[in-house]
C-alpha cells in the first residue's frame, strides 16, 4: 500500500519536481533526493526547446492549467531558418510558436531553477547530494537517461547576434539528426545533435560551427563546451509495484527529434495524481493515454527519417517551409495513423533493446535496476 500521507521522488529534474509540486500541492508530505549538489548539473545555461506540437494545447497553458507555472524565462519563436545539405535557406513560419526557447541549469530563471523555486515554496523538501537507490515504500523516479541514444554537443557563449532559431539537417553536420543554433538576448547554443556516429562528434560539433559561422554569421564570444544525452524506449510498463518511473527514466522522450520536456513535466504530474489517488496502477492507463500514441508514430517518424539521408531531409525542409503554417504540419505527422500501425513493427526492430522493458523479479525495488532481470519487447 502506497504511503498516502507522503510520497518519496528520486530525481531533482522536470519530471521529478513537477510531481513534487503536485503531490505537496495536494496536501502531501514530498520528499526529492538529488545525488547532485543543485538543480540542473547536466546542464550549462544552453538551450532547449519546450516543442509545442505534441498536443492543440500551447505548452505553457497546459503547465499552467496542472498547477506549475511557467515563471521561468522563455522565449517563443514562430519562425525556424532551415538549411539542407547543400546550404540551401528555407524559411519555416507559424502563426502560433512552435516551441518556446528555455535555458538549462542551476542560474536564475533557467527551467530547472524555477522549478526548483516553486517545489520548495509548495513545501517540498530535496535533499541534495543524496543517491536514493530504493524505494522500499514505493515512490516516484525521475533518475533521467541511463544510457545514450541520442547525444547534443556544442557550446554555449555570448554573440552579439539578433535574436533566432537556425536548423540544418546533414548528415555531415549531425548524422541521422539535426544541427542548431539558437540565440536569445546576447546568449546562444550551438550544437550538433546525432542519433548515430557518436565516437565522431568533435568532427561533427567543428563542421557545425563551421556552417553557422558561413551561413548565418555565428559570432561566439566567451565560449563554454557542453555535451548532453538522450534516451528512449517504450516500457511494457511504467510501474513496478507502487515505484513509478517518470521522464527519461521511464524511456519518455521523443524518438524523432529528441524533444523530452513535455513528456517529462505531463508525466510527473500524471505519476503523482496517481499516487494521490493510492492508485498507482491507474499511472499505467494516464501515460498510454497520453503517450503512447505519440511515442510510437515518433519511432516511425525516426525509422522512415534515418533511411531517407540528405535528399529525404530536403524534401522534409521544403515540406514545412511549403507548408501554410508549420506547426501544424509538424502536428500532422506526430498522429498515429493506421499506415503507421503497420510499419511500427518493423521500426520497433530497429531500436532493439532501446525498447527494452523493466526488471521482472518479483522483489525489487531498485530506482535503477540492478537485478539485471530485463525483459526484452
Amino acid at each position: 500500500m502506497v504511503n498516502q500521507t507522503s510520497v518519496v521522488i528520486a530525481g531533482a529534474g522536470p519530471a521529478g519536481l513537477a510531481a513534487a509540486i503536485t503531490a505537496a500541492k495536494n496536501g502531501r508530505h514530498v520528499t526529492v533526493h538529488e545525488r547532485h549538489s543543485d538543480v540542473g548539473y547536466r546542464f550549462h545555461g544552453d538551450f532547449q526547446g519546450l516543442e509545442n506540437w505534441t498536443s492543440t494545447e500551447d505548452i505553457l497553458e497546459q503547465m499552467s492549467a496542472i498547477g506549475i507555472e511557467p515563471e521561468f524565462e522563455v522565449a517563443p519563436f514562430k519562425e525556424l531558418v532551415c538549411y539542407n545539405h547543400m546550404g540551401q535557406e528555407h524559411i519555416c513560419q507559424s502563426s502560433q510558436p512552435i516551441f518556446y526557447l528555455v535555458r538549462r541549469g542551476n542560474a536564475p530563471g533557467t527551467l530547472d531553477s524555477e522549478l526548483k523555486e516553486q517545489a520548495l515554496a509548495a513545501g517540498v523538501e530535496i535533499i541534495f547530494n543524496s543517491s536514493c537507490r530504493e524505494l522500499p515504500e514505493g515512490g516516484i523516479v525521475a533518475q533521467g537517461p541511463h544510457r545514450a541514444d541520442v547525444i547534443a554537443i556544442g557550446y554555449v557563449f555570448r554573440t552579439d547576434m539578433a535574436d533566432a532559431a537556425f536548423v540544418a539537417l546533414s548528415d555531415q553536420l549531425a548524422p541521422q539528426g539535426y544541427a542548431y543554433l539558437l540565440v536569445h538576448k546576447g546568449l546562444g547554443t550551438v550544437a550538433s545533435c546525432m542519433f548515430t556516429d557518436f565516437h565522431n562528434e568533435r568532427i561533427y560539433l567543428d563542421r557545425t560551427v563551421g556552417f553557422f559561422q558561413k551561413k548565418a554569421g555565428l559570432a561566439i564570444h566567451n565560449e563554454r563546451r557542453f555535451g548532453g544525452s538522450g534516451n528512449f524506449s517504450i516500457p511494457p510498463s511504467a510501474h513496478k509495484k507502487n515505484i513509478l518511473h517518470v521522464g527519461e527514466s521511464a524511456g519518455f522522450q521523443d524518438a524523432f527529434a529528441g524533444f523530452g520536456l513535455r513528456y517529462a513535466i505531463l508525466s510527473g504530474h500524471l505519476a503523482a495524481e496517481s499516487l494521490l489517488d493510492n492508485s498507482p496502477e491507474s499511472y499505467e492507463v494516464a501515460w498510454r493515454k497520453h503517450f503512447l500514441g505519440l511515442m510510437k508514430s515518433s519511432v516511425v517518424n525516426r525509422y522512415l527519417y534515418g533511411m531517407s539521408g540528405n535528399s529525404g531531409y530536403a524534401r522534409f525542409i521544403i515540406g514545412i517551409a511549403n507548408s501554410k503554417d508549420a506547426l501544424v504540419w509538424i502536428r500532422r505527422r506526430y498522429k498515429y495513423k493506421f499506415w503507421k500501425s503497420i510499419i511500427y513493427p518493423f521500426a520497433s526492430r530497429r531500436f532493439g533493446k532501446r525498447l527494452r522493458g523493466m526488471c521482472i523479479e518479483p522483489g525489487c525495488n531498485c530506482t535503477w535496476c540492478r537485478c539485471q532481470h530485463e525483459v526484452l519487447k
